[in-house]
C-alpha cells in the first residue's frame, strides 16, 4: 500500500471523528432541552459508522491489477437518535411539566458524553499522528532518492 493510501485511510478516519465530536457537541447543548420542534424532550444521538473504500485516483483507474486488493476507511452512514427512557423530574413549576408536575428531560448522560468526547478526540489525534508518520515516511524516502 503507498502512503497516499495511509493517509487517506487516516483523513477518512479524521473526518469521522469530527462528525462524532459534532453530535456529541449537539447532545451536550442539549441536555436540559424539554422540547423540541417534534414536541417531546431532545433525544440523544449516536454515529454510525461502516467500512467505505478510499477514493481511488486516475492513477488507480488505469492499474488493472489482480493481485492490488480495494483498500477501505471508515465514512459515516448514519445519525440516529438513542432509544431509552427520557429522566422524570418533579417541577410543577416548569412549563412544560405534566399534569403531575413531572418533567421529562433528554436521555442525554453528561458523564457518558465527555467520555465519547474523549474517546473521540483520542482517535481523531492517532489518525493524525498516522498522517504525520506517512508524511515523515515520505519525506525519508524522497531523501533516500536523492
Amino acid at each position: 500500500m503507498d502512503l497516499m493510501k495511509a493517509m487517506d485511510i487516516a483523513a477518512s478516519g479524521m473526518s469521522a471523528e469530527r462528525a462524532r465530536l459534532n453530535v456529541i457537541s449537539m447532545n451536550l447543548a442539549n441536555a436540559n432541552t424539554t422540547r423540541t420542534a417534534s414536541g417531546g424532550p431532545y433525544r440523544r444521538k449516536t454515529v454510525i459508522f461502516e467500512t467505505a473504500p478510499v477514493a481511488r485516483s486516475f492513477e488507480d483507474e488505469l492499474k488493472i491489477s489482480m493481485e492490488v486488493s480495494e483498500v477501505y476507511g471508515v465514512k459515516v452512514s448514519g445519525i440516529t437518535p438513542v432509544k431509552g427512557p427520557f429522566k422524570k423530574v418533579y417541577d410543577p413549576s416548569h412549563p412544560d411539566a405534566d399534569e403531575q408536575g413531572y418533567v421529562y428531560l433528554p436521555n442525554v448522560n453528561l458523564v457518558q458524553e465527555m467520555v465519547e468526547m474523549l474517546n473521540a478526540n483520542r482517535g481523531y489525534e492517532a489518525n493524525a499522528a498516522a498522517i504525520r508518520t506517512a508524511k515523515e515516511m515520505a519525506l525519508r524516502a524522497l531523501d533516500l532518492a536523492r
